[in-house]
């Protein structure tokens, strides 16, 4: 198990130790979900696409590329 000791700043603000950050993939931007259970605080990165996706194989990105692709072949079609 991992510990390590934060400081809360003004308005609430607390920084997640680089080490954690990068063990979970986390980046500026990333959503967490806060839960809090019992007398714990639990932050767990929010993956949208699982959430919101579920019935669509692979990842946002793969889903982009695919967009892209089928943008491409519209286009050229309608230059023909």
């Amino acid at each position: 198990m991992y510990r390590d000791v934060v400081r809360v700043h003004k308005k609430g603000i607390i920084v997640l130790p680089k080490s954690v950050r990068e063990v979970l993939g986390i980046e500026e931007g990333t959503l967490l979900l806060l839960e809090v259970e019992g007398d714990r605080i639990v932050l767990k990165p929010l993956d949208l696409w699982e959430r919101v996706w579920k019935c669509c194989p692979g990842s946002a990105e793969e889903a982009e590329r695919e967009l892209d692709f089928e943008e491409r072949e519209y286009w050229e079609k309608r230059e023909m």
